[in-house]
């Protein structure tokens, strides 16, 4: 494993570091998954909504288009009706979503409008991204939003989606919108720092892998975990999302959402992540 972290953190001499891409990176994507929304009981992490948006408004007058994925729909439902915790059933998922959206979108907007920002909500389909009609009404949308300085906020259509339309997790709906707008970066945040040897969670001896250069060498390398309590995709789907990316030139920052001014940290290299150095 050391021969590993030592292969793919020597990659950095071929990358650029993760400041140096936040410096330069006009246009960005930034992915937030359920887990860094949720709170340890549940519940829509107002704190963290606040704090993100900030961090936002500061990247907006240094001049970045900012476009949020934002997953969470589910854990504002179960927020509101919680006594439907314990329904497995479609129909009410489906519902849950449906309402929780709505309570999403009202807690972003109160976070982003103390900073005097708009928002605007997408609600996309797999469908959405192979009808070229539409395609083209999604970019034009993109487009216009982030033009007049009104930051996109998309999720997956959760309360109309089938298992025939649904893309099926926002770490790979964020990468095709990353591809739709033509983005310089998109940012995945996590429940964790990046991309391990080994699941950290229960192996002390996992490695943080900072540069990742070549795919292919990486998934031969280390060892892929299922999906945790709240999100729908595990590493995996993260990779999927950094392969569609990086065949695009367009590189990935996989960091824990959970720390504090994370977007801060990762600018001023406080704080570490793993880096997908486009090809």
């Amino acid at each position: 494993m050391s021969e590993t972290i030592d292969t793919y953190n020597a990659g950095k001499n071929s990358c650029p570091t993760i400041q140096e891409i936040l410096k330069t990176a006009r246009k960005i994507v930034i992915k937030i998954g359920s887990n860094t929304l949720a709170t340890s009981d549940g519940k829509i992490n107002i704190p963290f909504m606040e704090s993100f948006a900030l961090q936002c408004a500061s990247l907006m007058k240094k001049g970045k288009q900012i476009v949020i994925v934002s997953s969470g729909a589910q854990v504002a439902g179960l927020s509101t009706i919680d006594r439907w915790e314990r329904k497995k059933d479609i129909h009410y998922r489906q519902a849950l979503c449906a309402i929780g959206q709505v309570e999403l979108m009202d807690n972003w907007r109160n976070a982003f409008w103390k900073n005097n920002i708009h928002i605007g909500q997408l609600l996309l389909t797999k469908d959405d991204f192979h009808d070229d009609n539409r395609t083209l009404n999604m970019r034009n949308t993109l487009f216009t939003l982030v033009d007049e300085g009104v930051i996109p906020i998309i999720n997956e259509n959760d309360s109309v989606s089938t298992e025939e339309i649904r893309i099926g997790d926002n770490d790979n709906l964020s990468a095709l919108t990353a591809i739709l707008w033509n983005a310089d970066l998109l940012v995945l945040f996590s429940d964790i720092d990046g991309v391990y040897t080994d699941n950290p969670k229960t192996n002390p001896e996992a490695k943080l892998i900072e540069y990742v250069p070549s795919m292919d060498d990486l998934r031969a390398s280390i060892r892929l975990g299922s999906a945790n309590s709240f999100g729908t995709g595990g590493m995996n789907t993260k990779l999927e999302a950094a392969d569609k990316l990086t065949s695009y030139g367009i590189p990935m920052i996989l960091a824990n959402g959970s720390h504090e001014k994370i977007l801060e940290k990762l600018a001023d290299g406080s704080q570490k992540a793993t880096l997908f150095c486009a090809e």
